[in-house]
């Protein structure tokens, strides 16, 4: 009858929704939940994304910026925002060697700024630059050969 078939479904349905949660739970134990979340977004994400414009090549300074923002996530914990990133950057998925990165940005090191990611030794720089008025002059990677502007 129709009431019996009911209850079956019913049984059925509590049966594996308490599989379900029991099985998020573990997930959720083991610390991959959030992670399997992350590669799902990045998945659909990339799903998603008009295929028919394609990326623009990854250039130097994107790459390098990438990799600041990718040290910064990932120092901070920010492990699925950094899966994202890599994911929908096209930026590769081993990072950059730090000393290479910091060769690139023609940074030297002390020991105590090897703890943390090279963007917080970046922003302490400018942050506490008593040069210029502690103000600095940026320019564009187009606009690199061409002069300071009129408030330099």
């Amino acid at each position: 009858s129709g009431g019996e078939f009911l209850s079956v479904i019913l049984v059925l349905f509590e049966n594996q929704f308490c599989t379900f949660l029991a099985v998020r739970e573990t997930l959720e134990a083991r610390g991959v939940l959030g992670q399997l979340k992350a590669r799902i977004r990045a998945e659909v994400f990339s799903a998603l994304d008009d295929q028919r414009e394609p990326r623009p090549p990854l250039s130097h300074e994107n790459l390098l910026i990438n990799e600041l923002i990718r040290e910064y996530l990932e120092f901070n914990k920010y492990r699925y925002t950094a899966s994202v990133l890599t994911a929908e950057s096209s930026q590769p998925e081993v990072p950059l060697d730090r000393q290479f990165l910091a060769n690139e940005l023609k940074v030297v090191e002390d020991t105590s700024s090897k703890s943390v990611p090279l963007l917080y030794g970046l922003l302490s720089h400018f942050v506490n630059s008593s040069d210029s008025g502690g103000k600095v002059f940026l320019r564009g990677a187009a606009a690199s050969n061409a002069p300071p502007g009129p408030d330099a």
